[in-house]
Formats: C-alpha cells, sequence, structure tokens
C-alpha cells in the first residue's frame, strides 16, 4: 500500500512540474509573439514553447546543483575524512547528522551508520586493550615465582626439604601458566565461532553425576558433604562443551566452600526447559561483584584467587558454552552464606 502511494505521488509530482514548466513556456512564448506581433502556424508554436519548456529545465537545475552540489561535497568529504580516520585507527569520530530532521533520509542513515561503528569498534579497542593487559599480568606472576624460585635453587646451602619446598612451588606456578594457557585457547576457539558444534542427544543426569565422581577426589579431601538430586532428563547439547561447565562449575564450589561444609547439586525438568542449581556454603559473593564475575579475568578475591591457582577465565567460558546453547546461567549469593549457580538449558 505504501509503495502505491509513492509511486501516485511522484507520478502527480511528475505531472505538476510538467504542466507548471509547459505553463510557462507557453505564456512566456505567447509573451514573445505578442511583443513582436510575430505569426506563425501552431505547429511551430508549439515546438517553440517545448524548447523554452527544456531550456527552462535545464537552467533551473544548473541553477540548483550551483547552490546543492558544494553543500553535498562538504558531505562525501566529511565522510571520507571520518572513514580515513577511523581506518588508521581512530575511532573517536561521531558526525553531525544534519539531516536527522528528515526522515529515513539515505545521508542521515549513514551519517549514524558510521557513527555506530565508530563506537563499537572504541568498544572492541578497549576490550582488546584490557585483554592484553590481563594476560600480561596474569602471565607475569607466575614466571616472576619461577624465576625467582629457581634462583634460590642454585645455591648450595639449601637443605632438602627446602629444595622440595621451592620444587613444588614451581610446579603449582607452572600448572597456572598451564591451565592459563588452556582456557585463553578455549575462550578463542569460543569466540571465534568457528568452535566445532555437534549437538546430540544424550542424558543430563548421568553427565553431571560422571563429573561429580571425577570430582571425588577434591571433595572427599575436604570433608564435603554433597546433597545429590538428579532427576532422568534428555536434553540436545554439544556433550564435550556441556562437559567442561559443569566441570567449571563443580570445582570452582568445591574450592571455595570450607572443608566439612556441604555442597548441594540438583537437576530437574521445568515445562521445555532442564534447570541445575550448584549451591554451597562458602565465602559468598558481594552483589556488587555478582554482575562482573561472568567477565573476562574478573576475580572477587584476587588473593584467594591466586592461592586457590583461578585464572578468572572459567566462570566467562561457561558462560560462552551456555549461551552458544541458547540456555542462560544466574547467580545468587550472600556474604558467608554460600552461592547457588542456576543454569537453564531448552530440552
Amino acid at each position: 500500500m505504501k509503495k502505491v502511494l509513492r509511486v501516485g505521488m511522484a507520478v502527480f509530482a511528475w505531472v505538476v512540474v510538467t504542466v507548471t514548466y509547459w505553463s510557462l513556456a507557453y505564456l512566456g512564448t505567447s509573451l514573445i509573439h505578442m511583443k513582436w506581433n510575430l505569426h506563425t502556424s501552431d505547429f511551430s508554436k508549439g515546438l517553440i514553447t517545448l524548447f523554452a519548456m527544456i531550456s527552462l529545465f535545464i537552467l533551473t537545475s544548473w541553477i540548483f546543483s550551483r547552490f546543492a552540489s558544494p553543500r553535498r561535497m562538504d558531505f562525501f568529504t566529511m565522510m571520507i575524512d571520518a572513514l580515513r580516520r577511523i581506518s588508521k585507527g581512530d575511532f573517536n569520530v561521531k558526525l553531525t547528522n544534519q539531516f536527522k530532521h528528515k526522515k529515513d533520509h539515505p545521508f542521515g542513515k549513514i551519517v549514524e551508520s558510521i557513527n555506530q561503528m565508530a563506537v563499537e569498534l572504541n568498544q572492541i579497542e578497549q576490550m582488546r586493550q584490557e585483554f592484553i593487559s590481563n594476560v600480561s599480568h596474569e602471565i607475569q606472576s607466575p614466571l616472576a615465582s619461577i624465576n625467582g624460585f629457581s634462583t634460590v635453587l642454585k645455591q648450595s646451602d639449601l637443605t632438602l626439604k627446602e629444595r622440595e619446598h621451592y620444587l613444588e612451588i614451581i610446579e603449582t606456578e607452572s600448572r597456572r601458566l598451564a591451565n592459563l594457557s588452556d582456557n585463553l585457547l578455549k575462550l578463542t576457539s569460543i569466540e571465534s565461532q568457528h568452535h566445532p558444534f555437534e549437538p546430540v542427544a544424550y542424558r543430563l543426569d548421568k553427565q553431571i553425576r560422571e563429573i561429580i565422581l571425577s570430582c571425588e577426589p577434591q571433595w572427599v579431601d575436604k570433608s564435603l558433604e554433597l546433597d545429590i538430586s538428579l532427576d532422568e532428563v534428555e536434553i540436545t547439547a554439544d556433550e564435550e562443551l556441556m562437559s567442561q561447565v559443569w566441570i567449571n562449575l563443580i570445582i570452582n564450589s568445591i574450592k571455595f566452600t570450607p572443608s566439612g561444609d556441604s555442597l548441594n547439586i540438583a537437576l530437574y525438568r521445568r515445562g521445555s526447559e532442564a534447570v541445575v542449581t550448584i549451591a554451597d556454603t562458602g565465602m559468598g559473593i558481594a552483589e556488587e561483584d555478582q554482575e562482573h564475575i561472568f567477565e573476562r579475568f574478573y576475580k572477587v578475591d584476587k588473593s584467594r584467587n591466586r592461592t586457590l591457582g583461578g585464572s578468572g577465565l572459567g566462570l566467562s567460558i561457561t558462560k560462552k558454552i551456555i549461551d552458544m546453547h541458547d540456555g542462560s546461567i544466574e547467580v545468587q549469593s550472600k556474604l558467608n552464606e554460600g552461592t547457588m549457580f542456576t543454569v537453564t538449558l531448552p530440552v
């Protein structure tokens, strides 16, 4: 309907312009004939009128272009300059949209698109710089420890017990570096959108139970009491990727739960969704930290995370994988009371 209306308006405008130009040309031709007392045939008069109309159209078009072209050239120059700055890495570009009062104007849309592109590229650049800074910081700390204790080991007056202690520290820091490298590769692969994604139908309750058993040395070592309630639920997902999710969440809960406390893991079906809850009685997470815990390298307690060997990437990887499956993850926590993660997945 809108298209028909636009065509109708265009035809009407064309008719009006043509009639106006013809009327002006005819009037001018008639005045000239009257002034000079010319006598010509109707056919000749019509040809002269047509020629006058075309000449009038060309003249007005030329006058209009003389006024409009410089303004249009200024607009294109402004756009080219902005794109050139963006191509050189300067994303602090904001063009003035002189067409914003004209709804759906193509030039206005171009200006808005360039401004939006500059904003998004600026955000990506800030994230890139922050990522490099965080990676450098995470690598620097274990490398400094390895270098320092390697130097100490060169001393000849160390006892066997001291040597074993320093070697253990070096081994721990080496594992931290290996884990960091592994997590970075996983995160990069998932974010690249080229990571293999092979969903299959499988029993989620069996998968979680197997992972709980694989973590047995950790929760037995801390004498944790496990309360497990897993309903029989089948989902369609990438089994390997989802395995990483449960490992990250369960290991995290074990790490931050004091010895002798309890851990609750439940799975149930809610309509067309599978819901998994993992709750601990650990130190909890402050409210202001909860909205950031899925960010890369974010650590609630940096000193404690360093002691426990965390890199700040596990929860970020977890959320990325859940997002790939069109699921969601939420956290509820209170300081000194515990934390509960709730994962919801489509069945």
